[in-house]
């Protein structure tokens, strides 16, 4: 048998603790206090120093190649017992070759983890996480995680890198993209969706995946949206508005946490100890272990709080458990590379280190790699669960349910499929940016463009036109960076001029417009922070030249990141903005176009007016001098601009449909509720067009007076129903203590007597509302 000599170590070892136990009369149910733990203490008590350590180590795959694992770099360093686990390594056959060094040649035969970047699908690929939330189905979203877990379970991948769970509120930050937007309500009922998708009941299943709530913490929320630039609040800020995803992340049971780049209370969050220790272990009672981010380790030096060896052992004493791609040629192995000296000299203890090592060999325990380190390796899966039409239909679906209906002045939309349509514009046939940022594992060019989707579901009825129109961006340096990974959108040596000038003969003969504008794939994402919150000028200047050809025009809006979109929105009879919606866009968009599905998308994170009103959001404070009721009229000494309105341009939870709903009837079923008892709430929506839809609705409380200040309201509650037209739903809300506490100054998570608004519509601006008393 394969593992008999790692069972022989692992009966010694138990029997070792036994004796030990008996001898220092510890009682024995004390060692057992978790179902793996007698054998992961057994294992650990048969290890050196160096395999301790190795098991702190997670570098890239580095040089292993199929067929060439047995003599790479980093197999040597696995056959030594220095590698916990692999990311960035991909196909069945390569992770079982690699995880067959290390449960054959290694000494203690221990099984690796392997992770990767599955951050919305697989190789079926979804809308990015910030349109995906768009969605407001819970139920959906969870299947994606679960679709996602199966295709990569399939081709060997045990470990994903999400959901990252980062509230935000400021649009110049990239990585609003990869988050569910600006609320905390809506964002814990997305991160314990993504979950238990991910996660399932039962992680010894081979189709589940361990998940990774991330980045811990605060990280949306870095000064002057520079991606991993400092964060400094308040802990009352922190513990009501950002913390709530990752503690219900933590409910939900996730598997491991990653740490953030940025620093909490001037200490970065890698070497945390409050924050990795004391709030996430002994007050959060977490329990599974701790990653860095890329190279976090190491850029603690850059912050400035001790050379190489302080910053492992700050890391290490602060909670983090395992080290992530510190451990390349020119960043070697932070942990690797200090912890035995700093045992040594008292930096680091040992007890620390077994802490560390205990927590990573339990998980490898409870995704069942030690009964069966082969369990994700079955050669037969890939061709039957990856990238399969069942897979792609669904990805259709989820990416149709995702799109956001800004505009559409007299009904342009739905199109009808007869005539002429111009389809125009740099985003109108590019595949390979359909996906968006963070589809690491998606083959882009098999993406479906909207032009290959336009043709599809028209067919013959309507005739396509299509013509680039323009470049991304005027400047070629900066399309070069926002059209990274694999993502370019070649430039095909015309000039402006005459790319415009095709676009616009096209444009002539058509009866209606479609303009594929906005972002390319990587303008949003890790480190693609702007602070120009528009279209790129180039394309507005085509947009410009489309709508004085008096042809009625739609703009498709690709984007990673509310964008300020004031003048398109002035201008423009109809705007449908697609995020990036994945392998599957093309149709999807096509079929939101034509009416085969009417949008119901509704906006989760603030559109602004322009760049300079950011941070934005609806659940603020008021200040002592608020606008009030005069929006969009200047009043001095009041907080307002001198040079443009307070409010959004588009704000949050907004979305059009093509069908039209009425709220009525909003009632209680009492104006008082003690702390033990609840309130019901009910309304009754109607679609009241002319097309069947979907619609959320939404519920916001406000605390009218408080101990400390409160925001002007508050998410609490939402639905998405389908109505037939003319059909009327009543729709129930139930309220209880536990929806209308918040942390006070001391941080003491209450409720307090008082009175409290309810509101309830389609957006954040409901307006249909009542109000009852929280007693004693």
């Amino acid at each position: 048998m394969k593992h008999l000599n790692y069972i022989k170590y692992a009966l010694l070892g138990v029997a070792t603790i036994f004796i030990m136990a008996c001898k220092s009369n510890i009682p024995i149910k004390t060692l057992n206090q978790g179902p793996f733990e007698a054998k992961v203490d057994s294992i650990i008590s048969l290890m050196t120093i160096e395999e301790k350590i190795g098991q702190l180590n997670l570098p890239t795959s580095g040089d292993i190649t199929t067929g060439q694992a047995q003599s790479s770099n980093v197999a040597k360093k696995i056959e030594e017992g220095k590698v916990g686990g692999l990311f960035n390594v991909k196909s069945v056959e390569k992770i079982r070759e690699i995880q067959k060094i290390a449960v054959e040649k290694s000494r203690l035969k221990i099984p690796l983890l392997f992770g990767m970047d599955v951050i919305h699908g697989y190789e079926t690929t979804f809308p990015i996480p910030l349109g995906l939330s768009c969605s407001w189905d819970m139920e959906m979203i969870k299947k994606t995680a679960q679709m996602a877990a199966k295709e990569a379970t399939a081709d060997g991948i045990n470990w994903t890198f999400s959901p990252m769970v980062d509230i935000s509120r400021d649009p110049r930050w990239g990585r609003v993209s990869e988050g569910s937007g600006e609320d905390p309500y809506l964002g814990s009922e997305i991160a314990k969706a993504m979950v238990h998708g991910y996660q399932g009941d039962d992680l010894t299943n081979n189709n589940t995946m361990l998940a990774c709530v991330k980045h811990f913490a605060l990280y949306g929320a870095p000064e002057a949206g520079r991606d991993y630039n400092t964060v400094d609040m308040s802990k009352i800020r922190m513990y009501n508005e950002y913390l709530p995803p990752y503690k219900a992340a933590i409910d939900a049971g996730v598997g491991s946490v990653m740490a953030s780049f940025n620093e909490i209370d001037g200490v970065p969050a890698t070497g945390n100890k409050w924050l990795l220790t004391d709030l996430l272990r002994t007050n959060w009672g977490f329990n599974g272990f701790v990653v860095t981010d890329y190279t976090g380790i190491y850029e603690m030096i850059e912050h400035g709080v001790g050379d190489k060896y302080d910053v492992a052992a700050l890391a290490l004493n602060a909670g983090v458990d395992m080290d992530m791609a510190g451990d390349s040629p020119t960043i070697p192995a932070a942990f690797v590379k200090t912890l035995k000296q700093s045992v040594d000299n008292g930096k680091v203890k040992m007890a620390d280190i077994d802490a560390a090592v205990k927590r990573i060999l339990t998980a490898k325990y409870e995704l069942g790699l030690f009964e069966n380190p082969y369990k994700y390796c079955d050669t037969s899966r890939p061709t039957k669960e990856i990238f399969t039409k069942e897979n792609k239909l669904f990805a259709r679906k989820v990416a149709s349910e995702s799109m956001v209906l800004l505009k559409n002045d007299n009904q342009l939309l739905p199109l009808k499929k007869t005539g002429t349509i111009a389809l125009i514009g740099p985003l109108a046939n590019t595949a390979v940016n359909m996906a968006g940022t963070w589809s690491v594992a998606t083959k882009q060019h098999l993406s479906n463009p909207l032009l290959e989707g336009l043709k599809t579901v028209v067919g013959d009825k309507a005739k396509i036109e299509y013509a680039k129109g323009s470049n991304i961006d005027y400047d070629l340096d900066l399309e070069k960076r926002a059209t990274m990974f694999g993502k370019e959108i070649p430039r095909d040596g015309r000039t402006d001029k005459e790319l415009m000038d095709e676009a616009l003969a096209i444009a002539s003969k058509s009866d209606v417009i479609i303009a594929a504008l906005g972002e390319s794939a990587e303008f949003s994402g890790e480190s693609s922070s702007r602070t120009n919150l528009q279209i790129p000028q180039v394309q507005k200047d085509l947009l410009n030249a489309l709508l004085k050809t008096g042809k009625p025009v739609v703009l498709v809006l690709f984007t990673g990141r509310p964008l300020a979109i004031v003048d398109e929105n002035k201008n423009v009879p109809a705007i449908l903005n697609v995020w990036f919606p994945g392998s599957e866009a093309g149709l999807a968009i096509s079929d939101v176009l034509f009416g085969d599905v009417n949008p119901s998308g509704k906006l989760t994170a603030t559109f602004p007016m322009n760049v300079g009103q950011v941070p934005l959001f609806y659940n603020h404070k008021n200040t002592g001098r608020p606008l009030g009721n005069n929006e969009g009229k200047f009043e001095k000494f009041k907080s307002n601009y001198l040079d443009v309105r307070n409010e959004p341009l588009y704000p949050f939870g907004y979305g059009l449909s093509y069908t039209t709903f009425n709220y009525d009837n909003l009632q209680l079923n009492s104006t008082k509720m003690d702390t033990s008892g609840s309130v019901t709430i009910s309304v009754d929506v109607t679609n009241s067009g002319n097309f069947d839809g979907k619609e959320v609705v939404q519920l916001y409380v406000r605390d009218v007076v408080g101990s400390v200040t409160r925001p002007v309201k508050e998410l609490k509650g939402f639905q998405k129903i389908e109505l037939k037209k003319g059909e009327t739903k009543t729709v129930t809300f139930k309220l209880t203590v536990e929806d209308l506490k918040f942390y006070n100054s001391n941080l003491d998570f209450i409720a307090e007597p008082g009175m409290f608004q309810i509101f309830v519509g389609t957006d954040s601006n409901a307006s249909l509302s009542s109000q009852f008393e929280l007693t004693k």
